[in-house]
């Protein structure tokens, strides 16, 4: 059966004009004359028998129905795109896998580990892109995604199944040269010590110190004061650099630790109700590759 698919020239020239809003634009991307770009769209708009720009006096402008097309011709032509860049960079038989993935656990906890699985597969290819919120599998090309939140949150994904990986609780990190400034040791220090200290926040969470202090039984008013950042990336970053004192999970901050560059402020953890999960559709057939690295991620996370 011939398949009612316009070319892929045509739908390259739509994506860049609508992108742009621009024939000109859209010419100067793909190295065409304005006047190819026309034509190929005209080609379109009659191949559908929808009008998908109005001619206006400054240029043309999407119609509704060419906005609605866009949207999905762009999602299209990067799933070929992706496609053909993996079947590209096959060398063998391990296949690949797309992930999305919170972006600090990915960078600070994943990607260092990344290179065990690529000795254990070395023909396997993972590729990562982040996402901090649920999404449909059905209009993505993720195969699993590495999620942080409650369980509650983790239930009302609809359509997947999940794994914890590791429950997501915080320690109070910073600088030794932090410690040193207020004349405290790198070690043995009491909840009211860290009070002394420069509090940095996280946006997201602006309650956290708040349930630090207390879990601790300690009354601070001023525990969500502070300077505040988004990303636990931010916050370590700043607690580096000796801006104060940030609730971070250990695990985001092992290479710091190990280093020196911060240091345990106080070894009291508040356990969280966040935790690592491994998200996968839940009626999707799991392929080799999928079952393989995910149960060398549980492994990776302790079981």
């Amino acid at each position: 059966m011939r398949r009612r698919i316009p070319s892929t020239q045509a739908l390259m020239c739509f994506e860049a004009a609508a992108r742009h809003e621009s024939y000109t634009r859209a010419a100067q991307e793909l190295a065409l004359t304005q006047s190819a770009v026309s034509r190929q769209i005209t080609a379109l708009e009659d191949f559908l028998g929808v009008a998908l720009f109005r001619r206006t006096r400054h240029g043309v402008q999407l119609t509704a129905s060419g906005a609605a097309y866009a949207r999905q011709t762009a999602r299209r032509l990067e799933a070929m795109e992706r496609d053909t860049l993996d079947a590209m960079a096959e060398q063998g038989e391990g296949g690949s896998l797309a992930l999305a993935a919170v972006p600090t656990f990915a960078t600070r906890w994943l990607l260092p580990r990344l290179p065990d699985f690529q000795r254990a597969c070395p023909d396997a290819l993972v590729h990562i892109e982040t996402r901090t919120r649920p999404f449909l599998f059905a209009d993505t090309d993720f195969d699993a995604a590495l999620y942080a939140g409650t369980p509650g949150q983790v239930l009302n994904w609809a359509g997947t199944r999940a794994r914890l990986l590791m429950k997501e609780d915080v320690l109070p990190v910073c600088s030794p040269a932090l410690l040193a400034a207020h004349g405290l040791a790198p070690a043995g220090n009491a909840p009211a010590d860290v009070a002394r200290l420069p509090l940095l926040q996280q946006s997201t969470r602006p309650d956290v110190w708040h349930q630090w202090f207390e879990a601790q039984r300690l009354q601070v008013p001023m525990s969500r004061r502070g300077a505040r950042y988004e990303l636990f990336s931010m916050l370590a970053a700043a607690a580096v650099h000796g801006l104060g004192v940030a609730l971070i999970p250990p695990m985001l901050v092992e290479g710091e630790l190990a280093q020196g560059r911060l240091v345990v402020a106080c070894e009291r953890p508040l356990q969280g109700q966040r935790g690592y999960y491994l998200v996968v559709p839940e009626r999707a057939e799991e392929r080799p590759l999928l079952a393989t690295f995910s149960h060398w991620l549980l492994a990776q996370a302790g079981g």
